[in-house]
């Protein structure tokens, strides 16, 4: 079991920047990914990006050259900077482990498969609005 605490949503105009930052409870697997998935009003919840550890980096489409998926393993905890934000990434933020998942490197569907992989614990959710 871990448990997971994310942080730093707000409201911003499209454009701006937040950073997130998902706190988790010390967690020792020697193979596992992080990933960050969101869900907007009445729609399904997505994959957003995802890191794994060793190093791989996936990101879905959608956000590809805004987004930066980043993860402190002495501090246990992943962060997500989201620059030039679009009223249309307004969503609930959530961040999740996947004890004993690899990313594979892919974009299109097969980018939202693997980082799906990383959704074995979740956290609690954090509010991302951003206005037009």
């Amino acid at each position: 079991q871990v448990d997971l605490v994310e942080s730093g949503g707000g409201s911003v105009q499209a454009g701006g920047s937040l950073r997130l930052s998902c706190s988790a409870s010390e967690y020792t697997y020697k193979s596992y990914c992080l990933g960050w998935f969101r869900q907007a009003p009445g729609k399904e919840r997505e994959a957003v990006a995802g890191i794994d550890s060793s190093g791989v980096i996936v990101y879905v489409d959608d956000v590809k050259g805004r987004f930066t998926i980043s993860e402190d393993y002495a501090k246990h905890t992943l962060y997500l900077q989201m620059d030039n934000m679009k009223p249309e990434d307004t969503a609930m933020y959530y961040c999740a482990i996947g004890p004993f998942s690899r990313l594979v490197p892919g974009e299109g569907m097969a980018a939202k498969v693997t980082i799906a992989g990383c959704g074995d614990y979740w956290g609690q959710g954090t509010q991302v609005t951003v206005s037009s």
